[in-house]
């Protein structure tokens, strides 16, 4: 958890003092009537911080930001109400986004600029939230084991023919939810049970807890194939987590099903922000062209248009987006958990 603090007497005598010397006392210092925003944030991206001061430099607005889990951000909010700090909430995945809707954390905003720049599927239809990149679960394979051919619907992952080879991250996982969710939406819910009931009769060993332990059980050949994010992958591949894992993980290759299931990082502004003008500008400035291309590519995300310029992503090639809102998958996530413990996803 990171935390800017605010500015106090002492740290503005400390600021004169040092003559402004250290960018740490830098974030306390200046004029009592210069706007500062409080930002929850579930992403946690020393990249973000660059983009949060790009925004102060070129604003004169302050972020004060406090990192943390998604859920323990919502469940805080939820905890302060009207006394709360935040301006911002910045959460990981639609089914969160939606959930934080739900329990009115979030103000509705009219922002022409936002709904010029994010795609209306990428955006809550009432105005209270909006994505700001994009990520994709996808089957993530060993070529030794199956073919990108064996895997290029999700629908195959329930084959019989992947009977020992598929690895798959627990029920817990909201990003798991969501895809379970997005085929809800597009098969109904007996053809979704059929797909659960199929993969879980394919698994070559139990569940994971988290998808970079699977990635490296597929790249090992412990597993065929695993559904992942592909940011998981993207930070391996381009060495963010060692040497060790860069020359390992080269060997699992990305097979894109047509269409593939997208899945965002977004942002609202909060029900009880003191300075909503402000924070509406911060969350412009996120989804403009001058902050998108870093905003996802601290986290190896795609931007929330188009493909980016992150070589890993490059080299994976080109995919053919579904057409599911992200609303939609929020409103489906507890129908999809229902499925999935139904079905015997552990």
């Amino acid at each position: 958890m990171r935390i800017i603090l605010n500015k106090t007497p002492l740290l503005r005598t400390l600021c004169v003092a040092l003559g402004l010397a250290s960018a740490a006392v830098l974030q306390g210092c200046g004029t009592d009537n210069e706007p500062t925003i409080g930002v929850y944030s579930g992403r946690h991206y020393n990249t973000d911080q660059e983009l949060y001061d790009r925004f102060t430099q070129e604003t004169g607005i302050k972020v004060k930001l406090l990192e943390a889990k998604d859920d323990a951000l919502i469940q805080r909010l939820r905890s302060e109400g009207e006394r709360s700090p935040a301006d911002v909430l910045i959460l990981a995945d639609a089914a969160r986004l939606d959930r934080a809707a739900q329990l009115g954390l979030f103000q509705a905003v009219n922002s022409q600029a936002l709904n010029d720049a994010i795609p209306s599927d990428l955006r809550d239809p009432s105005g209270r939230w909006f994505g700001l990149t994009r990520r994709m679960r996808v089957p993530m394979l060993n070529p030794k084991q199956v073919t990108s051919q064996a895997v290029d619907r999700y629908s195959k992952l329930a084959d019989k023919g992947l009977a020992g080879k598929l690895c798959l991250r627990n029920r817990k996982s909201v990003y798991n939810q969501s895809l379970v969710a997005f085929m809800l939406d597009r098969s109904g819910e007996a053809a979704t049970s059929a797909w659960i009931q199929g993969m879980v009769a394919n698994l070559a060993q139990p569940v994971f807890s988290s998808d970079t332990p699977m990635i490296r059980a597929v790249a090992q050949g412990q597993c065929g194939v695993a559904l992942a994010n592909t940011y998981y992958l993207a930070r391996l591949q381009a060495g963010d987590k060692g040497a060790a894992d860069k020359a390992l993980s080269q060997s699992v290759q990305v097979a894109w099903p047509d269409p593939v299931h997208v899945n965002i990082t977004g942002a609202g502004i909060t029900a009880n922000s003191k300075n909503p003008k402000a924070a509406r500008r911060f969350v412009e400035f996120l989804a403009s062209s001058q902050a998108q291309g870093g905003y996802a590519a601290a986290n190896h995300e795609y931007p929330i248009q188009g493909e980016g310029d992150d070589p890993v992503l490059q080299a994976w090639g080109n995919f053919r987006q579904a057409n599911v809102s992200a609303a939609k998958l929020g409103e489906l996530n507890g129908k999809a958990l229902e499925l999935m413990t139904a079905n015997g996803w552990q």
